[in-house]
This record gives structure tokens, sequence and C-alpha cells, in this order.
């Protein structure tokens, strides 16, 4: 038996270790291990050991018991669930004996859920679920989740684009006040009568569009001026039906943006308005925000106005077949002979100031995807961009020109796209590559509009050995929305935004609803960057979900053409770092990555020269190169991965010159 003094030092240790611990709540970051940490509320992160990991999953508020555990580190023990952010999610039904299990598509959670009988759902082994948590695992580390819905299988047509949507939280229908919004507003809202606006029905409006297409959201029109032509852009006015702050509009800003799957569409808009009420659909009367715009001789976009008007089409034009018609192999448009014909040239003065005076993006080969009825790549085929497109799209800047040039006058809060050009941070790194490869620019300011423009016209234009052009996009930011104005280095503009898509993209809504606010002489201020903000986020998803979709469908495509490929597919290299160097097909225009990092040799990366270099092999940018496919990598949204068969990118022989030089004398 222990004595009263032994008794008492416990007691003391006891307490002492007592005293030593601290409780606090925390935030669970999950990592590729089984261990974890606890993200304190003073950011402080304390290990959590993988049998208390067990407790938990990733993004879990929970109270931690803070405890030495030897070696002067201390450990969190997890005493208390108190939120549990992890509601819906999706994943693969998996098997292990007799038992199913959902492995979680999460990045930090690994580990597999039990799935009891009675939550099956008629679940099997392979099916892809969205699912739910049926039971936490705080009590004893044994989670199980149930099925909500089984999306299919890998046979499943269209199973790609299914899950994807299910993954990143897509909507896929409308909210139920949202639908009586829809009603109410069908039934009641009659803009053409009840809004003061503008008869323009007499001008001969035509829209030029894919054949498919539905939800149409511009028209055109042109006439000859006394130095020039007055341009007319009607852009579909969908605001004049959907009351600002209605529930209807809080859904349409949740989506931000229709978003184009192959095979499938989740539109902005209900489909009842962007393919029915709203749409410029040929020979009906619509709602339009209409912008007029004085085009000089030379191409200058002089004075311009926007209109509250109402409109009528009176053409559904295809692109093919207004193509046919601008490059003289077809005369079945002659009855639209006046607006086609003003518009080209309006193109062409257009076009030909941006070349001059601003910066035109170079045009870049184009790829279609045919679709069998299983929602599968049957073929893949280049098609280059057609007059008629260039005709449209050069119209449209004119339009968002105007509509960013009015955003200011009206002193508006945006949304405006800036595109500052040269990262801020990398400046001395421009001057330096300019100063090595490009002398003759080297003294251009690259942080003014002229000076950017200058540096890459020059850096297109010049005969040189490396392809100077792309090796700096690396030091280029990205577009971004903002409240203010600001330049657009990658247009050489003093601002700009989109105004022309209302019908399928939140960024040109809001435009228009500041332009109208500003023509009802209303503050044109609606737009928060908090907005921008929560919208960014939003586009970002939806990019990364169809990123994701077109890989996953990309890599069985490339799955069913390698073994036909005797030898392999031609790639050329578009991106290079230090790990590998990305490639695109020369035949179907897909990417993918090559990974040298395990590659035998040791490869040096040469950000100058944009190389990498063993002492065998020299890979550089723009290089072509023979390729095999490995697979795709379902970790990393089904990143296509090939790699070099050997021999490839070998570095010349030192001692090859002298042999050609003989051989050509002879």
């Amino acid at each position: 038996m222990l004595n009263n003094d032994t008794l008492a030092q416990l007691k003391g240790l006891k307490s002492q270790m007592e005293a030593e611990k601290e409780r606090a709540n925390a935030v669970v970051k999950g990592t590729q291990s089984r261990y974890g940490f606890a993200v304190l509320d003073d950011g402080r992160e304390i290990f959590i050991p993988p049998d208390e990991m067990l407790k938990v999953f990733p993004d879990d508020k929970v109270q931690v018991c803070v405890r030495p555990s030897g070696d002067n580190k201390v450990i969190a023990d997890i005493e208390k669930l108190i939120e549990s952010p992890l509601a819906g999610f999706s994943g693969r039904c998996v098997r292990k004996g007799k038992a199913l299990f959902v492995q979680p598509d999460l990045p930090q959670l690994k580990r597999w859920l039990f799935i009891p009988p009675h939550a099956r759902n008629g679940v099997k082994e392979g099916d892809y679920l969205r699912c739910a948590i049926l039971r936490h695992p705080i009590r004893d580390g044994k989670p199980q989740a149930k099925i909500l819905e089984v999306l299919g299988d890998d046979s499943t047509p269209g199973i790609e684009n299914r899950y994807t949507m299910s993954k990143y939280r897509l909507a896929t229908s409308w909210s139920t006040p949202a639908l009586a919004d829809v009603e109410q507003l069908l039934a009641n809202c009659k803009p053409l009568e009840t809004q003061p606006r503008r008869d323009l029905t007499g001008l001969e409006f035509v829209s030029i569009d894919a054949a498919k297409t539905q939800d149409i959201d511009d028209a055109l029109y042109a006439e000859i001026s006394s130095d020039g032509w007055t341009l007319y852009v009607a852009i579909a006015d969908p605001t004049a039906y959907i009351e600002a702050g209605s529930r209807l509009h809080q859904d349409i800003a949740a989506r931000g943006t229709s978003i184009y799957f192959h095979g499938d569409v989740l539109p902005m808009l209900p489909e009842v308005l962007a393919q029915d009420t709203c749409a410029l659909s040929e020979g009906n009367d619509r709602a339009a925000l209409v912008c007029k715009i004085a085009v000089s001789d030379s191409g200058k976009v002089g004075d311009f106005e926007f209109i509250e008007a109402t409109v009528r089409s009176r053409g559904k034009l295809s692109y093919f077949a207004v193509d046919r018609y601008l490059t003289g192999h077809s005369s079945d448009l002659m009855s639209h002979a006046t607006p086609l014909e003003a518009l080209y040239q309006v193109y062409r003065a257009l076009r030909g100031q941006r070349e001059a005076d601003e910066l035109v993006m170079e045009d870049r080969s184009e790829y279609r995807w045919i679709l069998n009825d299983k929602k599968q790549i049957e073929n893949i085929e280049p098609y280059e961009k057609l007059l008629s497109q260039k005709v449209v799209e050069e119209c449209m800047i004119a339009a968002n020109r105007c509509a960013a040039r009015f955003l200011v006058d009206s002193d508006s809060s945006g949304p405006f796209v800036t595109h500052p050009g040269f990262r801020g941070d990398r400046l001395d790194e421009v001057r330096k590559f300019l100063a090595l490869h490009a002398p003759d620019a080297a003294d251009l300011a690259p942080v003014t509009r002229e000076g950017y423009r200058d540096i890459m016209r020059h850096l297109a234009g010049c005969d040189h050995a490396l392809p100077l052009r792309s090796m700096i996009n690396r030091l280029l930011t990205r577009a971004e929305l903002s409240t203010k104005a600001g330049l657009h280095m990658g247009m050489a503009l003093d601002c700009y935004t989109n105004c022309t898509s209302p019908l399928r993209k939140y960024v040109d809504f809001l435009v228009h609803l500041q332009i109208k606010a500003a023509l009802n002489s209303n503050g044109a201020n609606l737009v928060s960057p908090e907005q921008l903000a929560a919208l960014k986020e939003r586009l970002t998803t939806a990019r990364a979900a169809t990123l994701e979709a077109e890989r996953w469908l990309a890599s069985k495509y490339l799955a069913r053409q390698a073994p036909q490929m005797v030898n392999g597919f031609s790639g050329r290299i578009v991106y290079i770092n230090s790990s590998g160097f990305s490639v695109k097909l020369e035949d179907n225009g897909l990417e993918g990555f090559v990974d040298l990092r395990k590659d035998p040799e040791k490869f040096s990366y040469d950000k100058w020269t944009a190389s990498l270099t063993s002492t065998s092999r020299r890979f550089q940018l723009g290089q072509v190169v023979a390729l095999e496919y490995l697979g795709a990598d379902s970790d990393n949204q089904y990143q296509a991965l090939f790699r070099v068969p050997g021999g490839v990118g070998l570095k010349p022989a030192k001692d090859s010159a002298a042999p050609a030089e003989q051989d050509s004398s002879q």
C-alpha cells in the first residue's frame, strides 16, 4: 500500500499535469497522412496524432486538450465536437469483404466511410454517389455515411458531367421561391408596355450565332454615316423582368454564369427566360439595351449612346451561313445584304484600328469535340475561327469598350475587367528578360499601356530562336474584376468591361443594372468589392468543374486512342518549369503533363531560356516531342500524364558538326 507521502506526491503530480494542460477551441486541419493539426484561435497549429484524428473530419470545429507529449512537444486530444460542416459530399462506392464503403472525393479526407445496409439505397461497388454523414466518429472513431443519390457508374452516359456537377455542388435545379418569381413575372411583367422605351423595331437587326443557339443575347445592325458608320448592338435585357433583390435574382447571382460542359449546360437563367421571353429571337419584339456607336472611317470608336429600346430581329443567322455569304461562297442571305455588308465594313475598320493602336489576340487553333450517343468523344476535329465570328467579336468588343467608358463617366462602382499586365513583383525580372533577349525593347516602360503594348508586339514579331512571346507569359497576371476602372493591358485599353451576354454571365447582368441606374439618374453604385470577390469564387469553381469533366472525358478518349498510335502521340511543349513540362497534342489539342522529377537523369531548369537540360537531353518551350500516354491522375482533376520515350530530346553529339560539313561538301 502507498503511504500518505507517496499519495500526496502522486496527487501533486496529477495537479501539475492538469495545470500544464490547456483547453481551447480549434478547427481541424487534415493532411495527406493519417495525422492532422488543431488550428487554435490564436493561430497555433497543434499536432493531432492518428488515433485522435479518427474521431474527427477535416474542418470540424472542436474543443481540444493541449498537453505535453515529451521531447518538449505538445499534442491535441479531441474532447468535444462543437460543429461539423461536412454535410453533402460526393464519392465512389468501394468494397472490402462483404462491407460497402464510400471513398469521399475530398482533398483532405482519404478514409473510407462505412455504409450500413439500411442506408445503401441500392448502391453497388463502382457507383458514383452523392452522400451525407449518417454518424459522426467523435465517440468511437467509426463514421457512417448514407447514400442520397446514385449518380451512375463508368458506363452511364454523361457520368463525367453529372458527377462533376455534384462534386462541385453546382445548382442543377431552381429553388421553389425562384420558380414562383418566374411564374409571377411571366404573368405580370410587361416591360414593352409599362416601361418607357425607344422604338427601334424599324432597324434591320440580325442575330449571328451558332445554328443551335436559343439563348440569343445580341443582335446587330449597321448603316453608313457621313464619316464612317453607325453601329447598333442590341443586347437582351433580362433586368427588365427580374426584380433586383428577388429570390430569382439571388439564385442567378449564386450561379454567376451559364456553365457549358460537353453535351450538357447549366444555364444562369431559367430557360423560359433565356430562350424565350428575353432572347432576341427572330420576328419578335423584345426589350433590349442598345449601344449606338459612331465608328469613323479609320475605325475609331467615337460618340456612343445607351438606349433602353424595343427591337425586332429580322433574321436568326448562323455563323456558317454568314461566313459563306461574306466570303462569296453563297448568295442565300441576299435579303440581309444591307446590314451584313455594313457590318463587314465596320469589322474591317474596327479590327484595323485595334491592330494599329492596341493589342489583338492572335488566332489560335480551335478543336471541336464530336460526342457519340454515350456522350463519349467520338472524334476531335480542328477548325479555324470563321470570318463571321470575327465580325461579331469585333462588334461586341466595341460595345464593351463603350460600356466601360459609360461606367467611368457615370462614376459607377463597376464592374470593370482589369488586367495589370506584368506582375508587380516580377518587374525586375521582366527588365532582365528584355535586356537578355530583346534589347531593342529594354528601354520600354512595362507598366504603361503603350510600353506594355510595344513590348508584346516586339516579342511577337521579332525573329528569335526562342519563343519569346510564350516565354514571358509566366510573368503575367490574370484579368480581374474590380469596382474601379483600370488598364486592360491584354488589349492595351484604358478601361474595359463585359456587357453583351447578360443571359449567360452575371458580370454582364450587373453592368446592365449599373447602366440603367445611371440612365434613370439613380446612383450607379450597386456593386461592391465583396460581391465581386464572391462572384470570382463562383467563376473559379465553375472553371474547375468544367476542366475536370473535360479532362475525364479526354482521358477515356486517350486511353482508347493510345493502342492505335503505333508511334505514340506528338505534342508541343506549351509550359515548362522545374518539375517537367505541359504538352499540347498536335492532332487534337488535348493537353497533359510530363513529370521529369522521377527520371533517372537530373534536369536543370533555366527560366531565362525556358528549358530543362540533363546530361544527355534538353527540352525547350515550343519544342515538338514524341509522347507515350500513361493515364490520368484522378486526384488532380484527371490531368493526362505522358512520358517521352528513350531517345527523345537527345542533345546533338559534340562532334556531329564536322561530319555534316564534310558530307555537304562532297
